[in-house]
């Protein structure tokens, strides 16, 4: 079978390596002018099966009000005359609902775990190279009520063989001993030992080389004006339609940019951009920056140790796609690096990065075909792309060939999210 993937970001290019493994012909068209240009290009670097509560849960709403207005809130709604947002918005807090929150958890966690067991594999198998770690991931709590929350929170990971242990403050100095300086602020931590972190960008790209080794095609720099189930054009020059790319299938893996594709085709894809922040500030004394990957649960921020640099990454601007940087929000990154690890890093020197994340209301990804026939879609990781990257695309190609599917295909599919 051909197969056109329109994206080559890390649903992108998974997506065409497993393809291209089952014995299909893939072409692989993007914007840009190689793998992970947008979305996947600077984002946490975690592998995060220990994090599988979607953003939609029963606390959102209140979290939501009480963090209204502020330049420090780790989630901001910026209300626009779009009706996708309120759309979007109003399923938000549908799927807020107590069962619905737990029936998307369980997905998410069963998803991810076969994800980062993929992951592990195909670096082993293909001897990648990404700035890989493989010291787990430590969550960092500093009020005592979250701390109560964990124990259910753990049920949910054992039920899904996702290891996870209680810290105390002490403990998570002893995991991570660059916490000194925050260990007073702490309450407590819960580590997952099997999580990883890694920079997403180079694993895109190296996965890309090996897909290029293996027979998969790229068209970089191309636009892609229009899809259906039987091929894509391309936009021309002036932005008229251009050349006509044919193929059996077409896969959408193009991230918050999916839904305006597919929406001439009468397809009302759930998923709508949520701008996440991050900086990568080189190493200045490596004792003092930390080497395994941290979340701010308090704050929603991440931390990961990146080779010589560390990276800081989080919060979510729902309301556009605008990708400016914001410089308020960049500060609070920085600020955070600076207090949490002094003199670790040099950060002034931090390149600011922001970029959408494609999220749908329940934090489930799309994953299956559309009721268009030959039209398939691998989209709306949210900010769980690396997390979800191999396991999503190990799933879409057992669908794509008739397989037995690595998880439970139900919570994915298209009609699922009411496509």
């Amino acid at each position: 079978m051909q197969v056109i993937i329109a994206g080559a970001g890390l649903s992108g290019i998974t997506s065409a390596w497993f393809l291209r493994q089952a014995g299909h012909e893939v072409l692989v068209v993007d914007r840009g002018e190689q793998a992970a240009t947008e979305t996947s290009y600077a984002n946490g670097g975690q592998i995060s099966a220990s994090h599988p509560e979607p953003w939609s849960s029963p606390a959102a709403p209140r979290i939501l009000l009480r963090w209204l207005g502020r330049a420090d809130a780790p989630m901001r709604f910026r209300a626009q005359a779009d009706p996708a947002l309120w759309r979007w918005g109003l399923r938000f807090l549908r799927e807020c609902a107590p069962a619905r929150f737990a029936t998307n958890a369980h997905a998410i966690a069963a998803l991810a775990r076969t994800s980062r067991e993929t992951i592990a594999a195909l670096r082993a198998q293909l001897n990648l190279a990404y700035e890989d770690r493989q010291a787990g991931i430590l969550h960092l709590f500093e009020r005592a009520e979250e701390l109560a929350a964990l124990p259910e929170k753990q049920r949910l990971l054992a039920a899904h063989g996702i290891d996870s242990a209680l810290c105390t403050p002490a403990r998570c100095v002893d995991i991570e001993p660059a916490l000194g300086a925050m260990a007073s602020r702490l309450a407590g931590g819960l580590y997952a030992p099997h999580d990883e972190s890694g920079n997403a960008r180079l694993f895109a790209r190296a996965l890309a080389a090996e897909c290029a080794r293996a027979g998969v095609r790229f068209r970089w720099q191309s636009t892609i004006a229009a899809v259906d189930g039987q091929g894509a054009t391309l936009a021309g020059a002036e932005g008229d339609t251009g050349e006509r790319l044919r193929a059996d299938a077409v896969v959408i893996c193009a991230g918050s940019f999916g839904a305006a594709l597919v929406h001439p085709l009468g397809l009302r894809l759930p998923v709508y951009p949520v701008k996440g922040f991050s900086i990568t500030a080189p190493v200045r004394e490596a004792q003092r920056a930390p080497t395994v990957s941290l979340t701010d649960e308090s704050r929603r921020i991440v931390c990961s140790r990146l080779g010589e640099t560390v990276r800081v990454a989080g919060m979510a601007d729902i309301g556009g796609f605008d990708r400016t940087p914001h410089p308020a929000r960049i500060a609070l990154l920085r600020r955070w690096l600076e207090q949490s690890f002094p003199s670790a890093t040099y950060s002034d020197e931090a390149e600011a990065w922001c970029g959408l994340r494609p999220v749908t209301p329940s934090n489930r990804p799309v994953i299956g075909a559309s009721r268009v026939p030959g039209l398939w879609f691998n989209t709306g990781h949210g900010a769980l792309g690396f997390t979800l990257s191999c396991g999503a695309a190990r799933l879409l190609t057992a669908l794509m060939q008739g397989e037995t599917p690595p998880v439970d295909p139900r919570p994915f599919l298209p009609e699922t999210h009411h496509v």
